[in-house]
């Protein structure tokens, strides 16, 4: 009797998946308690319906299909079903690469995937109708339950393979075995009681491998690449929580996979191949590809409902998998899949769903979760959705980086081996990844670990930088730290699974879920999340609102047209990701590591999944009636991802090989160089000098619209829509940074760092963007931005000595210019300057310069036809702290503005009482600047610049003198007693290939071409080494040299060109406030008693406090204004984008440009409060006219014809000159010489005694260097006699338009040139001046007290200048001159 109602529910089930079997034959061995089926073939298009997968089944076959039932014992022992040896190979489905664009929108989708769903349900139910008996008495009833609910099911070497394109992902599972278990989750015969309704199983994964391996062209794989993934065992547990015992599924379902040990491999041929699967993953999770669009998977039981299998079966998986960090993806892709894929194709032999008797009675009610019968379920109030928990739990995954290279056997026909090499590991350790939804409305999704590192191994590109005889520690090797230990932290990422003893299923209670998005959003906090994990946490959920009681949780979007729908479904989709404390260190080891990872990433050539859709318009706008507007306005669901680093700290280190120029061509997508060995040997550089980046926070919040496409559509065919639907239509990106701080570091033997010295103090800063969604769609409405930026920066500080930025430039250089790097004897001295060792006091105590700027914001739109940026500026200030012997420390000031400087031309302001700066000082620069999109379509209007800027101090102190000419000193050891030495700074030449001209003589090639002294020092070398050079000069060094060889004039020309271009359409407004430079002849402390950093206070305090005030030299700078033709007066800051009054459409039409300069003038104070002036203030009216007319073109390129004229009318120019002005002017002068020479000595220095080992210099290939005996006979176009020791600082021959012999041009070559190629310039400038006064004061020799004066006068000076191709002429005109000699009596004047 028994048999009659368990047969036909097994062989229902049976014949359904397995092809050509006799229901007679399977029916008597049942019955005989043992069926042994070989060699099934699987009813492959029955799985794929069922599965509704975007995968097409090539072949799928069972060896071997084992059931035994212990009829005598059904209710003691469980039936076993035993699978031995079974293999599916899927592909993806044909045509979902080409056709996913065709799919139409979401709602012709779902009703389709409807329409397919209500089809085969019927058939399911027909199929099931025969063989259902009449129900059976309930003892009977509960007896199958029991023996459902106990079945075991073991499968041995489970293998699943995926093909595409030349990829082969294998996935092999030696045995998995699905058992029934007792509270302590101990193998038992259990069954759901009424005080007990709970079901717990365990299904053990043993043995799983996964590969991934390349194919050729004909389907055969050439050489087998190591495992992704070796022989790795995990075990899973699940949970089923009834409402009752006649439950048809269970309320609560959760499954939870834990794997103690993970262990991926991955090669450098296998990157591109695993990215490749991602993407895959990631686009059918978007819906880029298959037959659902994006919205329909945001709803994660939104597909077939129809069986409990896929509620935890394989789509949400894929959703879920999604998420996964890279490591865990392809592994969690195949294990939890492999889990629960068989539930949906023979879900009565996992008995997942321990219900399954009633599983055919009880469809109808499963038809019902279905989206086709929404209403039909609220209507009856039927089934609610069970709550399904599904988790993964790592404790120790490593994932291992490792370059292969070819190895040939010795035999000719034997396959070639791979040779692996482990290059870079990473290790993360406590890693869960947690899903819970419910239904439509709800999916949640958490990822964290608890800590990870990532560390280099062995060597890279032959620098053998890691092998084990290099004996480096780990704490060198590990270049990325983030979270904590699992030791330290404890089993805090297992909380409230089923492998946690303290979890409420562990307990005998039932678990508590959060299902609204509020409560959620305050329970799971970033802060909570990184107390449970550590180093990363994730939360991503996605609800589903219904507001209205309409009755329809069917999400309509805006195209479908249904607008009785609309606005009645809220969907939110919001990510926050937090990383926690993290330590990256950017070493030559780690950067060509991770350099090498992108580049073997991008060496495939696979099409991508999602093709760009070309944003076609479509034609048949949709128009919307104000209500659907309204409905629209109330909710338009997006995408929101927060990302959150908390506690950042990068390290950059000078590199100590540099190799980067044979990974950098790769990456920017030039030519591949992968061919480059490199066998050089690998010194580790101590002590190494780093960068050290400190960072409190960094917050970047992104948004997008859910549904683009569709809302971009609809607002654009608006005539006015309101500013939040367009705020919708545009994706938003927010970065903030906190507390962002930088120093200079220092790594030394030990490997510990020592305190970083600081360079940039903390500040913060803020930047926003927005880009438009599908612009193509808002072409008519040139008004709108397309994109916008926001930078805010309130202030900014950088200080060092000139030690720090020499250190500073030795860094940046080891990384820049490649194969070359400064002396470590420069270095070391360096870091002896930059790190002072405790104890030791420094003999020259450097001056530090500090530079500050404040209140930064910039604005920057761009609409279809205008580019335009604004901004404003607050402030700046630079001053120098010099240290002082009594361990205090000098401020003095170098640079102030805003400064007020109206009335510094004169000299009353040292007299007057000066206020001081106040706070509401307007901004130092304002500007506005707005630029066409295309530079010829100017029809609208032409490019604007609006500008102004304040007054400034500068002061150019000794002080800064000091700074610039500091050398590095080497100190002597204490024994020795030498003075100190002072290092010449090595400055790395980097060597250009069109330098290395092949010359033809070996030795030659170690001479250096800039080592001047070797060459005019004594004329013996000099002969021989110009009597070495061969005779024929390369063509390549000629062409140069008739390059460069284009006349000054011809240079001239083009850049006039090119500055037409740019100002020919150009309104412009510029306003620049005096600037007034101070130059003392000793430092100017900034007194305590002023504001700091006020130099003209500061300037006046000493003149009036100090009797030794040192001598100095003002130099008071004009006003500016300039404003181009008919263009009134705006603001300078304009709310952009913006329209002038009125714009320029014809070219030249701004001109002439009115220039007016105010208020020049130069005056000198001297000690005792005496001022003298040098030139009396003095301004001028200028006004510039350009015109131009394009000449016939007889070349490609059109040429023009420029006439500027500039007419200035100059105000009378009065100069006054005495004894002690000169004196002070001569000692300025001399010191800024000194300096100058210091500075350019050491320059040459650099050049000349470079070592050869250490640089490797261009070969000197110029033929003009040779003497007049050797010169060959073809250079005849160089000066011959040109001198030996003039030119040979030139590096090569491109440097010839500096060099002596560049201008001697024939006449023939000259005319020639008259109308070249840039056009003709004809320039004509005229001054007008009315009085010249030149006054010189000098005491008399003979009478004490008394002083003369010379006084020269010139009136009505006019000169003018035309200049034209083929002459210049020159014109002056003066009306009178006048000597006179004046002598002052005492006490009067002269």
């Amino acid at each position: 009797m028994l048999e009659s109602y368990v047969t036909p529910i097994l062989m229902s089930y049976v014949n359904r998946y397995i092809k050509n079997l006799k229901p007679s034959d399977l029916q008597l061995s049942l019955w005989g308690g043992d069926v042994v089926l070989s060699k099934l073939e699987l009813k492959l298009d029955v799985l794929e319906q069922e599965l509704k997968l975007p995968f097409t089944f090539l072949s799928g076959h069972i060896h071997e299909l084992r059931i035994h039932v212990p009829w005598t014992k059904l209710g003691s022992e469980p039936v076993v079903i035993t699978i031995n040896t079974m293999e599916c190979i899927l592909k993806l489905k044909d045509g979902i690469q080409d056709d996913h664009e065709s799919c139409g929108s979401n709602s012709t989708n779902r009703s389709t995937t409807e329409n397919t769903k209500s089809s085969i349900k019927p058939r399911r139910i027909q199929q099931a109708a025969p063989t259902d008996p009449d129900l059976p008495p309930g003892y009977v009833q509960s007896l199958i339950r029991r023996v459902v609910n106990n079945v075991n099911i073991v499968i041995n070497n489970l293998i699943l393979k995926y093909v595409e394109d030349d990829i082969v992902l294998s996935v092999n599972i030696t045995s998995a075995e699905c058992y029934t278990v007792g509270e302590l989750w101990d193998r038992a015969f259990m069954d759901i009681s009424a005080t007990d309704l709970v079901l717990r199983k365990v299904i053990n994964f043993s043995d799983c491998t996964v590969c991934l391996d390349k194919r050729n062209a004909s389907g055969k794989i050439e050489f087998y690449q190591d495992p992704l993934l070796y022989k790795c065992s995990f075990r899973t547990r699940l949970h089923f929580t009834y409402d009752n015992l006649n439950s048809k599924m269970p309320s609560v379902i959760k499954i939870h996979t834990l794997v103690e040990s993970l262990k991926l491999s991955i090669t450098d041929q296998q990157l591109p191949m695993f990215i490749r699967i991602m993407q895959l993953g990631i686009a059918l999770y978007y819906g880029e590809i298959g037959s659902f669009k994006e919205g329909e998977i945001e709803d994660p039981t939104c597909h077939n409902k129809d069986m409990l299998g896929n509620i935890t079966g394989s789509e949400d998986e894929t959703r879920i998998d999604m998420q996964y960090p890279t490591q865990y993806k392809g592994q969690e892709l195949y294990s939890q899949q492999d889990e629960e894929q068989p539930q949906g194709w023979v879900s009565w032999a996992w008995s997942f769903v321990p219900a399954i008797v009633s599983y055919d009675d009880g469809e109808e009610d499963f038809v019902g979760n279905d989206p086709a019968s929404t209403t039909h379920q609220q209507k009856a109030q039927a089934l609610k959705d069970p709550i399904v928990s599904i988790g993964f739990y790592c404790t120790k995954a490593t994932v291992t980086f490792k370059l292969t290279e070819m190895q040939a056997e010795s035999s000719y026909y034997s396959p070639q081996k791979v040779k692996s090499k482990e290059v870079l590991c990473w290790e993360q350790e406590g890693t869960t990844v947690e899903a819970l939804m419910m239904g439509e409305p709800f999916f949640d999704c958490q990822i964290g670990f608890v800590g990870c590192r990532a560390m280099c191994l062995k060597g890279i590109m032959g620098v053998k930088d890691f092998e084990e005889n290099m004996n480096r520690s780990e704490t060198e090797a590990c270049f990325f730290i983030c979270g904590e230990n699992l030791s330290t932290k404890g089993f805090t990422y297992l909380t409230n699974s089923l492998f946690d003893y303290r979890s409420p299923e562990n307990n005998g209670t039932r678990a508590e879920f959060i299902l609204d998005s509020t409560h959620h959003k305050e329970t799971y906090t970033e802060i909570a999340g990184m107390q449970r994990f550590g180093a990363f946490y994730m939360d991503y959920l996605y609800t589903m609102e219904n507001t209205s009681g309409k009755g329809s949780t069917n999400q309509q979007d805006f195209s479908s047209g249904k607008s009785e729908d609309l606005g009645t479904v809220q969907e939110k989709s919001t990510k926050s990701l937090v990383i926690g404390p993290l330590d990256f260190r950017l070493d030559s080891s780690a950067v060509h590591r991770i350099l090498k990872m992108i580049v073997c990433a991008l060496e495939h050539e696979y099409e991508p999944y999602s093709r760009l859709k070309s944003d076609i318009k479509d034609e048949n706008e949709t128009i919307l009636n104000p209500e659907e507007v309204a409905f629209l306005e109330e909710y338009i669901p997006t995408r929101h991802t927060s990302v959150t680093l908390l506690k950042c700290t990068c390290t950059i280190s000078m590199a100590e090989f540099n190799l980067l120029d044979h990974l950098l061509p790769v990456i920017m997508g030039e030519k591949n160089s992968s061919n480059f060995m490199n066998t050089t040997n690998f010194q580790s550089l101590r002590p190494l000098p780093s960068i050290r980046i400190l960072v409190d926070k960094i917050n970047v919040e992104h948004s997008v619209p859910m549904y683009a496409e569709q809302l971009v559509h609809v607002v654009s065919s608006l005539t006015q829509p309101s500013d939040n639907l367009l705020h919708y239509c545009y994706v938003h990106c927010y970065l903030k940074i906190f507390g962002f701080q930088a120093g200079l570091t220092s790594l030394d033997c030990s490997g510990s760092y020592c305190l970083p010295v600081p360079i940039i103090p903390s500040f913060s800063t803020a930047l926003y963007g927005k880009l438009l969604k599908l612009p193509t769609y808002w072409t008519k409405r040139s008004q709108i931005a397309i994109t916008e930026g926001i930078f805010e920066l309130p202030n900014l500080t950088i200080q060092a000595t000139r030690a720090q930025t020499l250190l500073l430039q030795a860094i940046y250089q080891s990384w820049s210019h490649l194969g070359s790097v400064s002396s470590s004897a420069v270095i070391e001295a360096l870091i002896n300057e930059v790190f002072l060792s405790i104890g030791v006091k420094s003999k020259n105590l450097l001056p530090t310069l500090e530079g500050s700027i404040q209140n930064v914001e910039l604005k920057y739109c761009s609409t279809s036809l205008v580019k335009c940026a604004s901004g404003t500026m607050g402030s700046i200030k630079i001053c120098a702290k010099a240290p002082v012997d009594n361990g205090k420390e000098k401020l003095i000031p170098l640079l102030q503005g805003p400064s007020d400087t109206k009335d510094l031309h004169g000299t009353k302001w040292l007299n007057e009482s000066r206020k001081p700066e106040s706070l509401l000082a307007p901004d130092l620069m304002a500007f506005t600047i707005q630029v066409p999109q295309y530079i010829d379509y100017c029809h609208n209007s032409g490019a604007v610049l609006l500008c102004s800027i304040q007054g400034l101090a500068v002061n150019i102190d000794p002080i800064l003198y000091t700074w610039l000419i500091y050398q590095p000193q080497k100190r002597t050891s204490r024994h020795m007693q030498q003075p100190v030495v002072a290092i010449p700074l090595v400055m790395p030449v980097c060597r250009r290939k069109e330098d290395e001209v092949s010359i033809g003589s070996a030795p030659l090639a170690k001479q250096q071409s800039y080592q001047a002294s070797e060459y005019a020092s004594s004329p013996i070398k000099t002969k021989t080494v110009t009597e070495s050079r061969p005779l024929s000069v390369p063509v390549k060094a000629m062409l140069n040299i008739s390059e460069s060889c284009r006349s000054p004039e011809e240079r001239m020309k083009e850049f006039i060109g090119i500055v037409w271009n740019a100002v020919k359409h150009l309104t412009l407004q510029l306003e620049v406030q005096s600037c007034c430079v101070f130059i003392p002849n000793d430092s100017l402390p900034s007194p305590s008693t002023i504001i700091s950093g006020d130099i003209p206070g500061t300037v006046r305090s000493w003149y009036h406090g100090q009797t030794s005030m040192p001598g100095t030299l003002v130099l008071c700078l004009p006003q500016i204004k300039i404003i181009s033709a008919g263009h009134k007066y705006m603001e300078p800051l304009q709310e952009i984008p913006f329209v002038i009054p009125r714009p320029i459409l014809e070219e030249g039409d701004a001109f002439p440009w009115t220039i007016s300069l105010h208020h020049f003038s130069i005056y000198t104070l001297l000690g005792k409060q005496v001022t003298l002036c040098l030139v009396e203030p003095m301004g001028c009216t200028s006004t510039l006219a350009v015109t131009s007319q394009k000449l016939l073109a007889t070349g490609p390129d059109t040429r023009h014809s420029f006439v500027v004229c500039l007419h200035v009318d100059l105000e009378s120019l009065e100069i006054k000159c005495s004894n002690p002005q000169v004196q002070l002017f001569y000692e300025l002068t001399d010191t800024m010489n000194k300096v100058w020479n210091k500075i350019q000595k050491r320059g040459n220095l650099n050049l000349s005694t470079t070592s050869p080992e250490t640089m490797a210099g261009p070969v000197p290939t110029s033929p003009v260097r040779s003497s007049i005996g050797t010169a060959p006979p073809d250079t005849s176009t160089c000066s011959p006699s040109a001198d030996i020791g003039t030119t040979t600082e030139g590096d090569s021959i491109q440097a010839g338009e500096d060099s002596p012999f560049s201008d001697s041009v024939t006449l023939e070559q000259t005319t020639s040139n008259i109308g070249g190629t840039s056009g003709r310039v004809s320039l004509w400038m005229q001054w007008v001046l009315p009085k010249v006064t030149v006054k010189l004061f000098a005491p008399d020799p003979e009478n004490k007290g008394t002083e003369v004066c010379m006084v020269c006068e010139l009136e009505d000076l006019s000169a003018s200048i035309d200049v034209q191709d083929v002459y210049t002429k020159v014109k002056c005109k003066i009306e009178s001159f006048n000597i006179d000699h004046y002598r002052s009596r005492q006490l009067q004047n002269f």
